[in-house]
Formats: C-alpha cells, sequence, structure tokens
C-alpha cells in the first residue's frame, strides 16, 4: 500500500510539476508578447520623433535665413533714414520733385522739335 501511495503521490507530484511548466510556458510567452509589442511602439514612436526632429531642422534653417534677411533689412532701413536726414537728400527731394534750384545755378532746358 504504502507503494500505492507513493507512486500516486509521484503522479501526483508530476501532474502538478506539469502545471507549473505549462503556466511557466504561457507566463514567459506572455511576457514576450508584452515585451514584442513594446519594442514595436517605441519603434514607431522613435520614427515619429526623428520625422519631426528633421522637420525642425528645416524650419529652424528657413528661419535664420529670414532672420538674417531680416536684419540685413534693417540695416539698410537705417542707412535709408542716415541718408534722408542728410543735406544731399533733401536737395535731391526739392530739385527733383519741387523743381527748386539756387538762386547762382544755371538751368538748361532740352528743346523738343515736333517736326515744326
Amino acid at each position: 500500500m504504502k507503494e500505492r501511495e507513493r507512486a500516486r503521490s509521484s503522479s501526483v507530484q508530476r501532474m502538478r510539476m506539469r502545471r507549473q511548466r505549462k503556466q511557466n510556458k504561457a507566463g514567459m510567452l506572455s511576457i514576450t508578447l508584452i515585451v514584442l509589442i513594446l519594442i514595436g511602439v517605441m519603434s514607431v514612436q522613435i520614427v515619429s520623433l526623428y520625422e519631426k526632429n528633421e522637420d525642425y531642422k528645416k524650419k529652424e534653417t528657413e528661419l535664420k535665413a529670414q532672420l538674417e534677411s531680416e536684419q540685413q533689412r534693417q540695416e539698410e532701413i537705417k542707412e535709408y533714414e542716415e541718408y534722408v536726414t542728410t543735406k544731399e537728400y533733401i536737395e535731391q527731394i526739392a530739385k527733383t520733385k519741387l523743381g527748386l534750384v539756387y538762386s547762382n545755378e544755371i538751368i538748361f532746358k532740352e528743346n523738343s522739335d515736333d517736326g515744326q
């Protein structure tokens, strides 16, 4: 009888071991599947972030070029502003727009021959 009990207990132990192995395999499979899914999701996120980074680099380059252009334009405006306040500019505008001349200047006019 003792032998039968031993046989039964050993058989029960084997069954338990098999269940534990199956449970361990299922657990390992589940963990492996979860890890693979996480790796997939992370890969997609990395690619997405890489693309965004490239877009931001392009935008940064464009904005730097625009900033440089605007700084150059600002410098030109400052130079023009300084020129507008000079006596030379005031004289030029008075002569071209208003037709004013100094009293000691001689004005030459072109004759227009219309065939007469």
